[in-house]
């Protein structure tokens, strides 16, 4: 009962969002239609169950002209139920794709908002497959909501409906119970009852296991697929390292998790398909097998008969609605379970974002372009790996950051750059400073050309010539006629193009503190030296700090910064560049 408790409490909090939002009048207008047509269908079936007994006793007294009218009637009855059926779907659809486009953008905003995806990647992914469970889990959620929330408001209409019509043609049936004799009011209703409540028990008692087996199957499912699209992304180094056995093994190991949950699965299902299916035929033959004795006695005709028995199996089948969506209700709760999780895991992001490890103040009359003050920058794990007491850096200064591979270089500049959350510290900058970060590896989209040059700013918000011009300066003349063109930009371009493209980013975007992580390590020396030059010119007022670990680096550079020390944490301080310990 109390995991029935939470279920509900969490579909609650899942779905009544978008009933409260700016499409609150439209979402609930079609909820109300598909409602109402629902009611529509369960008066259509109840107008039915009546016509069975005129139609059946028409048939039995051999009237001819009584089996027409009724003919004509069941006309008009089938095409009400029919316009019912489509428009039902067709509002239903409706519904669910307004609803999915919602929830989807809400999903979206948050895992993308306020570095939310990338702060639940350094918690070690604790909601597993974002891309799938906003591209998957959303649609399936309101897709089975809708389906199971109507169908359970139809079922609970439809049992109302039909038990007042079954107990009106049962009648009362005397029983002697341990020797204690009973008058049983409506005995079909309660021989529907009696027997759909047994046949729930057994089919939860069954099919319990299903849950945990399709929560299961849709994660493995999704590691599988995000396997493929790393080896896709990272077809050439494979190839070069000869590396395709490996990942072969690594892919058959991902879809061995596959097999072994889906033969668990199908176990699951097989159980519970004898069981439900010998139930649903029962089912068929069980209203007539209890109403039959007062047929042949001769107490009811064939039409009572008839509509007696479609009465008693409405009822047993509303009552049995657990039964038959058993299969859908298991992964409708996997389903929820997995977008519990995924709210849960941005929420403790997002309060890790509150309370900021490295505060950015912003100072109007801040002199220098960048100061930092007390830090002390850790690992995931909480160990200490740089520290920082006191560092003023002057704009338009070029600064060098060097130290030993690995020694936390990287992880200083993405505190600075505001991603990094581990650790204490103050950041100072000018009230209107832009920050960017150039990493080694640049993200470059797929699609257009241009649209990866001015990424993350639009294309359209610059003119054609100084694209063409941002190309030309950094020495990708030749892809200047390609501007517009839509291509796997990163499988074209080479490292280097890519590095020489983000440069152009910069030229475009103007930032005043650009840092720059080995952002030019695959340029040869004299290109690495024109960038910087370039640089110097096109960005005279803006302060350039650079990762990088060739000695050439020190003379484009107006000072240079080193981790000093062997151990943890290693301190900033000004000073000669690092160098390495001789082999």
């Amino acid at each position: 009962m109390r995991a029935l408790l939470t279920l509900l409490r969490d579909i609650r909090r899942l779905a009544l969002p978008y009933f409260r939002s700016e499409e609150r009048w439209t979402a609930i207008g079609l909820l109300g239609a598909v409602i109402g047509l629902e009611l529509a269908w369960v008066y259509c079936t109840v107008l039915l169950n009546r016509w069975n007994n005129a139609f059946y006793d028409a048939i039995q007294e051999k009237d001819f002209g009584a089996f027409k009218h009724q003919l004509l009637i069941f006309c008009a009855i089938a095409a009400g139920a029919i316009c019912v059926a489509v428009y039902q779907i067709y509002l239903k659809q409706w519904l669910e794709i307004r609803w999915r486009r919602w929830l989807t953008k809400r999903y979206l905003e948050h895992w993308l908002g306020d570095d939310t995806h990338y702060r639940l990647r350094l918690s070690g992914d604790a909601a597993d497959n974002p891309d799938q469970r906003i591209a998957q889990d959303v649609s399936m959620f309101v897709s089975q909501t809708i389906s199971v929330g109507v169908g359970l408001l139809g079922t609970i209409v439809s049992l109302t409906s039909f038990s007042v019509i079954l107990w009106g043609l049962s009648g009362a049936i005397d029983l002697k119970l341990f020797g204690i004799d009973m008058h049983v009011p409506g005995y079909l209703f309660w021989a529907a009852l009696l027997y759909a409540a047994l046949g729930t028990l057994i089919t939860h008692f069954i099919g319990k296991p299903l849950v945990r087996l399709n929560f299961d199957q849709q994660r493995y499912e999704a590691d599988f697929r995000v396997d493929m699209v790393r080896v896709r992304e990272n077809s050439e180094q494979i190839a070069l390292l000869g590396g395709e056995p490996a990942e072969s093994r690594k892919l058959e190991g991902r879809f061995g998790r596959i097999l072994d949950n889906y033969f668990g699965l199908m176990k699951a299902q097989k159980r519970l398909t004898w069981f439900t299916a010998g139930y649903n035929q029962v089912s068929n033959i069980f209203p007539y097998v209890v109403v039959s004795p007062g047929y042949f006695a001769g107490a009811i005709q064939l039409g009572t008969l008839m509509q007696t028995g479609s009465a008693f199996g409405s009822v047993q089948g509303a009552f049995s609605f657990f039964i038959s969506s058993y299969s859908t209700l298991a992964e409708w709760t996997s389903v929820v379970n997995r977008l519990t999780g995924f709210e849960a895991a941005m929420e403790v992001a997002k309060r890790d974002d509150g309370a900021r490890a490295f505060p950015h103040r912003r100072e109007a009359a801040q002199e220098a372009a960048l100061a930092l003050a007390d830090m002390d920058v850790r690992l995931p794990t909480g160990e200490a790996i740089v520290a920082v007491d006191r560092l003023s850096i002057g704009k338009g200064e070029r600064v060098l950051v060097t130290g030993p591979s690995g020694g936390g270089k990287t992880t200083l500049f993405r505190a600075i750059a505001g991603i990094w959350p581990f650790g204490t510290g103050t950041i100072t900058l000018p009230q209107d400073a832009r920050v960017m970060i150039l990493p080694q590896r640049p993200y470059v989209p797929v699609g257009r050309l241009d649209d990866a040059l001015t990424y993350p700013l639009p294309a359209a918000d610059f003119d054609h010539a100084r694209l063409a011009e941002a190309l030309t300066v950094v020495g990708l003349e030749v892809l200047v006629h390609r501007l517009e063109e839509q291509a796997l930009w990163p499988h074209i371009l080479s490292l280097g193009e890519q590095q020489r493209l983000s440069i152009a980013r910069a030229l475009l975007e103007q930032p005043d503190v650009l840092l720059l992580d080995e952002a030019t390590a695959a340029l040869d020396e004299p290109s690495e030296a024109a960038v910087y030059a370039l640089l110097r010119a096109r960005l005279p007022q803006a302060t350039v700090l650079s990762i990088g670990h060739r000695a050439t680096l020190n003379a484009l550079h107006d000072r240079t910064l080193a981790l000093s020390g062997t151990g943890l944490p290693r301190r900033l301080v000004d000073g000669p560049a690092f160098q390495p310990e001789a082999a």
